[in-house]
């Protein structure tokens, strides 16, 4: 069985839709648990209306500690030997719960699986694809490469509507930090790697909505995700052996340089002066002879 969590606070705009995702997966073995904070708007309301028609769906209401706390508990409360954790305003691909059964009957425990996920704006338009292919600590601590285009790429799985794993996994490496509000699913992550069976498959499994007014664009907005990020990040890094930490250096410095080259290639205005006059001369020495 696969138990699918949703954490939500007075989330009545999208509570309806994400549990009919859920019930429009048409899979039988699955739990769909709805963690309620203690919503104050119709929230509740909408949850019970489908609970009382629907068996596979289980809720609770209480005052928590925030989203952490809120899939902490409904991993306690989880039957399923597998775990998906659906954000409100989040949804899964048509049958990507039957999927993810298929693919678990095969791999070892714990394992976590990914795929790919696509970023909508506010107004319904696709922006991005994102697609971590490359799973091992290092790489995750990396976490930028150049697309074909010389553009970076997020490396990073965005969302968890596009990655499951054995509830088994949390045995290991414990649960959901209450404490953090914002990257618990990236501290997640870089423990989860260093001790699963991970596999990347090149699918669309999850649907994330990024825009103005939600938790996480405003945090990367404002620039504090960024900054809590590079801190997790350099917290982790300690625990990776020399070579490692020296193969991430290497490659930041070469993700670094033909990425200076690409963007200033198309933008030779934006050249810092010192360099543009060094260039300049170069010209004039060069034209003189």
């Amino acid at each position: 069985m696969i138990s699918v969590i949703t954490p939500v606070y007075n989330g009545e705009k999208f509570i309806e839709a994400c549990l009919q995702n859920v019930i429009n997966q048409n899979f039988a073995e699955v739990e769909h648990i709805i963690v309620d904070g203690g919503s104050t708007d119709k929230t509740i309301d909408i949850i019970k209306h489908y609970a009382n028609q629907y068996s596979h769906i289980r809720w609770i209401s209480e005052k928590d500690r925030g989203q952490s706390d809120a899939m902490n508990k409904g991993i306690a409360m989880a039957r399923g030997a597998i775990i998906g954790i659906l954000n409100v305003d989040d949804f899964y691909e048509p049958k990507v719960l039957s999927r993810i059964l298929e693919l678990f009957k095969t791999l070892p425990e714990p394992s976590l699986i990914v795929g790919n996920c696509n970023m909508w704006d506010h107004q319904n338009s696709l922006i991005h694809i994102n697609k971590p292919k490359r799973l091992r600590s290092v790489d995750l601590l990396m976490q930028k490469q150049i697309n074909d285009d010389g553009m970076i790429d997020v490396t990073f799985p965005v969302n968890p509507s596009a990655y499951f794993y054995h509830k088994s996994l949390h045995q290991q490496i414990g649960v959901y930090k209450v404490e953090e509000h914002y990257v618990m699913d990236i501290d997640f992550l870089l423990k989860a790697v260093k001790v699963a069976y991970v596999k990347y498959s090149n699918e669309i499994w999850g649907n994330f909505r990024y825009y103005p007014g939600t938790k996480t664009f405003d945090d990367s907005t404002n620039g504090t995700n960024k900054t809590r990020i590079q801190q997790l990040f350099k917290e982790y890094a300690k625990t990776l052996s020399i070579i490692e930490q020296w193969e991430i250096r290497l490659n930041r410095i070469m993700i670094f340089i033909p990425l200076r080259i690409f963007y200033f290639s198309k933008y030779p205005q934006r050249l810092p002066q010192s360099i543009m006059n060094r260039f300049m001369k170069s010209i004039s020495y060069l034209n003189s002879k």
